[in-house]
């Protein structure tokens, strides 16, 4: 069996950015981490060669935390099928956009409970 997940090829891409993480996606690393939603999150993790932001290995819940940059489209293409392609290991998206957790973050973590509550039946 192939391993698909969190590859040793892609070992320094996940490092650096978890080095490099945005001031969002540190936030949000604040609420997922140590179990504090009831499930353990893990941050930059990878599934062949596409690095997730938060993922959920229990739930196969994926968090992208999405910047100006997911708004050009160019890379809306690319995130569409990245998020297909992941989608076929059984992968739930979860998308946030910099512009909605800077405008109102507790609405963003009741949106990432309610995924995990549906995700839970």
């Amino acid at each position: 069996m192939t391993n698909h997940y969190n590859k040793k090829s892609e070992q320094e891409k996940r490092r650096s950015l978890r080095k490099n993480m945005t001031y969002c996606e540190r936030i949000i690393w604040q609420h997922l981490r140590k179990k504090q939603l009831g499930y353990r999150f893990l941050r930059q993790y990878s599934v062949d060669q596409f690095v997730i932001d938060f993922y959920c290995p229990k739930l196969k819940l994926a968090i992208e935390i999405d910047g100006g940059i997911h708004e050009e489209p160019d890379q809306k293409g690319y995130d569409l099928i990245r998020q297909r392609y992941l989608e076929n290991f059984g992968v739930n998206f979860m998308r946030i956009k910099n512009e909605e957790f800077l405008g109102n973050p507790n609405k963003c973590f009741k949106r990432i409970s309610e995924a995990i509550k549906d995700l839970e039946k």
